[in-house]
């Protein structure tokens, strides 16, 4: 009786522009926001959105009121909602459209898709609980289950995320972390309480994402019939198939050419219609289930890149020395009590920053050239790093204002 979890991810982030050394000190729109840079985010969204998700919405929505069974969930990053907010406000509104229905599930997550919970937790807590409110703010729910960004998981994260008052969270299903294991159960992490982990299948997840529409794939081409078949498949060896991937699948990753929506369309009757199939959402899913066993993941496992581990952030020392000096910030950036220099702070903690500092290209590379602004890695790491000094520079020009304003309060025989 195999259950199907259908999880997808919705981010965009605010991408750096081309910042020059010549700008530093000049020029604090470090985002193009007012259409400066090579590659606009505005323009970027709304290719995004026309391709995929306003689409894939609609989609969504007819099949949820074609079958009453039908359910799936969203993780919305919060950069990704102000940037809809902002410059496409229909995004939003056909997103509540789907959460109207009681069977589309939002997810909670970091609010900048940040790696914050590796160098601060205060700032990880703090961005958790902004994206709540937002989520309550704009949808009128809370969210139960938690993913970390790219969903990046050890056995610390989990017991954050129990500690945040989470009654489940989302991992990959590694083969290294489970052995000999199914990802077709949930688990209890070492060290938690009653928090719970669903694995994503990858195996049948990247087939939606990655091979869908690969001509030279032996399984090409893949239909709903077909991939109804393997779910029904795991009838008595699985409790809940977890199929999470980027919303981006649906038209943006796989073109609407392959038959990727039309495959959408059919897919749910396919499955439906064979014995003992049905959907749930992450926290049903947590609630209906009991684990199986208990996980050890001491180390991070995320889901990106062949090696599913933090080598797609961190596997150079451009990217250790960007993150190190952000970070190395935070302080100072709290202590100045400024939301403008805060929120250019949180924004440049967006993991895609990172992403495009990566030189592992060989297997991984388009996966990191997708709507990169830069000509290479290197571009990337030099933009960002020209973003910082001007940040620093913001700071100690605050400092200065400040101890100016002391000076002059100061009585006058104090002065002299």
């Amino acid at each position: 009786m195999p259950a199907v979890c259908f999880y997808f991810q919705v981010h965009q982030p605010m991408r750096i522009k081309h910042y020059r050394l010549f700008d530093i000190g000049v020029d604090r729109d470090y985002f193009g926001e007012r259409g400066e840079g090579n590659l606009n985010n505005e323009r970027v969204l709304r290719k995004v959105a026309n391709k995929c998700y306003l689409p894939a919405n609609r989609l969504l929505l007819s099949l949820l009121h074609r079958h009453p069974e039908f359910k799936v969930s969203f993780s919305l990053s919060g950069v990704f909602l102000d940037a809809a907010r902002q410059y496409l406000p229909e995004l939003i509104f056909s997103f509540q459209q789907l959460v109207e229905t009681g069977r589309v599930e939002l997810l909670a997550e970091t609010y900048y898709h940040s790696l914050s919970f590796l160098y601060s937790t205060d700032e990880f807590r703090q961005q958790v609980e902004k994206h709540r409110r937002l989520i309550e703010e704009l949808f009128g729910v809370k969210p139960r289950v938690f993913r970390n960004t790219e969903l990046i998981y050890n056995n610390e994260i989990a017991r954050e995320a129990e500690s945040l008052g989470f009654e489940a969270l989302l991992a990959e299903g590694a083969d290294h972390i489970l052995e000999w294991r199914s990802p077709n159960f949930l688990y209890r992490p070492v060290g938690g309480r009653a928090i719970k982990i669903l694995l994503k299948n990858y195996r049948l997840s990247d087939d939606l994402a990655f091979r869908f529409g690969e001509r030279s794939w032996k399984e090409y081409p893949l239909t709903a019939s077909k991939f109804a078949e393997w779910l029904t498949g795991h009838n008595g060896s699985s409790d809940v198939i977890n199929l999470f991937m980027d919303y981006e699948t649906f038209g943006e990753h796989q073109w609407e050419e392959t038959g990727i929506f039309e495959f959408l369309v059919a897919l749910p009757g396919e499955l439906l219609s064979r014995r003992d199939n049905f959907f749930v959402t992450p926290g049903e899913a947590a609630a209906r289930w009991e684990p199986v066993g208990e996980l050890d993941v001491p180390h991070y496992v995320s889901w990106a890149d062949i090696e599913r581990d933090l080598s797609a952030w961190q596997s150079n020392e451009m990217q250790r020395k960007a993150l190190e000096s952000l970070y190395a910030l935070e302080g100072a950036v709290l202590a100045r009590q400024d939301l403008a220099l805060l929120e250019d702070w949180r924004r440049l903690q967006t993991s895609d920053h990172f992403y495009y500092m990566c030189t592992k290209w060989f297997a991984d590379g388009d996966v990191h050239k997708y709507f990169n602004p830069y000509e290479s890695p290197y571009d990337a790491f030099i933009s960002y790093m020209n973003v910082l000094h001007d940040m620093r520079l913001r700071l100690r020009e605050a400092e200065r204002r400040d101890e100016h304003h002391i000076a002059i309060k100061r009585p006058a025989a104090e002065r002299q």
